[in-house]
């Protein structure tokens, strides 16, 4: 399987054949933000570095999808949207509500202590983090906002 690099970069070699402006523009700016990173760094990037500007870059474009809504710009919006499902291609596959709900239960299971106590909502960030750990080592990734309110939700139970 190709590296996310290797696929943008084929990916514009199809979009310039084809005279697609908007998806040469995204591609060419991803590339340019992976490259930008690998010379920083003077090694190539890895799949988790690839996949973390990414969604830097869909967090990014998000934020301004927001900014666009708020002042009344749609036709900017609209512009954001299109570069999200773009870059959202070159992702994993999302995990499911289900799938993270399931993660954070198992996390929680792990982290209830031997006479029983389970963890509080002091305990959070310990939750938060081996749940991270949990979605990186199935390779699916999930909104950090989701998880968030789904740990607060199983702590409070």
């Amino acid at each position: 399987m190709a590296t996310i690099g290797e696929r943008i970069g084929a990916d514009i070699i199809t979009a310039m054949k084809a005279h697609d402006a908007e998806t040469l523009t995204t591609l060419r700016m991803v590339k340019s933000a992976l490259k930008s990173k690998e010379i920083d760094k003077r090694e190539p990037l890895t799949d988790a570095e690839e996949q973390s500007i990414l969604t830097t870059l869909l967090k990014q474009r998000r934020e301004s999808v927001e900014q666009f809504t708020k002042g009344n710009r749609p036709e900017l919006a609209a512009k954001e949207e299109l570069e999200i499902k773009l870059i959202d291609a070159y992702m994993p596959k999302a995990a499911g509500e289900d799938e993270i709900r399931e993660i954070v239960r198992g996390a929680i299971e792990q982290m209830t202590t031997a006479n029983g106590a389970r963890p509080t909502a002091k305990d959070m960030g310990a939750v938060m983090k081996v749940v991270q750990q949990r979605l990186l080592a199935d390779g699916t990734r999930a909104d950090g906002k989701v998880v968030s309110e789904m740990v607060k939700a199983e702590l409070a139970k």
